[in-house]
């Protein structure tokens, strides 16, 4: 479980606002709202890459605001990130951006790295494109490579950045399918943030609201859709009804 306790984070101004919800194990958690929001900043709380200024952050009854830098990189071999410009390298070709994790953090023999990165290939119908340059790819392919990559180390929790973004909404909508379709094969934990909210909602199992720093809703995708919150109402369909 992932447990957000009165998280509060400010670069100058206020980012995060006394923040507090839980991710169950095995939960695909959506996290929307306008940009600037804070969802992204809590992302990278959540991973230990930012340190709020106030709250706690648990994973797996873990606190992650009280690790040291040696503690966090353990803690680390928990998550897979999918990051929201892919972060794909592009000197590297597609077998060694998925291998990437993999050689970074384990000491694994090159006939298990080249088997996950086959089956991570495979499992994203691409098959074939080990030695393909990053360079070359569609939007839609890169952001495969992308999900192989968060996904080739087998962490019991996933973090999506905006996964669809400048997806057509057709190749978006795959995505969505493809991040719920893997998160049921592994049960992990998973906290996607996405903008793209017609489309999330139809893979999640519980979503979460943010709006100027501060978490407004948090409940199922069932509770979300029925919502009386007018900022609620107006963000998930789209309602003219004044600026968030």
């Amino acid at each position: 479980m992932i447990s957000i306790e009165h998280v509060s984070k400010s670069f100058g101004h206020p980012v995060l606002k006394d923040v507090s919800f839980q991710v169950p194990d095995g939960c695909l958690y959506g996290l929307v709202g306008p940009g600037a929001s804070g969802k992204s900043v809590l992302l990278k709380c959540i991973v230990g890459l930012l340190r709020p200024d106030e709250g706690n952050i648990l994973v797996d009854g873990e606190d992650v605001t009280k690790l040291d830098d040696m503690q966090l990189q353990k803690l680390r071999l928990k998550f897979g990130m999918l990051f929201q410009n892919n972060a794909l390298f592009d000197y590297l070709p597609v077998a060694e951006n998925i291998a990437f994790p993999l050689r970074r953090l384990y000491d694994l023999p090159e006939e298990e790295i080249a088997s996950r990165v086959a089956e991570r290939l495979a499992r994203m119908a691409l098959s074939g494109f080990e030695q393909r340059a990053v360079g070359g790819l569609s939007g839609g392919q890169k952001k495969r490579i992308g999900v192989a990559r968060a996904t080739v180390t087998r962490a019991p929790i996933i973090l999506y950045d905006e996964p669809a973004a400048g997806l057509d909404p057709v190749t978006s909508q795959k995505i969505f399918n493809l991040l719920r379709e893997e998160q049921r094969a592994s049960n992990a934990t998973v906290v996607m943030v996405s903008s793209d909210v017609d489309r999330l909602l139809t893979v999640t199992d519980r979503v979460g609201m943010m709006l100027r720093g501060q978490l407004i809703f948090d409940g199922t995708t069932d509770e979300v859709k029925a919502s009386a919150i007018p900022a609620v109402k107006q963000f998930i369909y789209g309602l003219d009804e004044g600026p968030l």
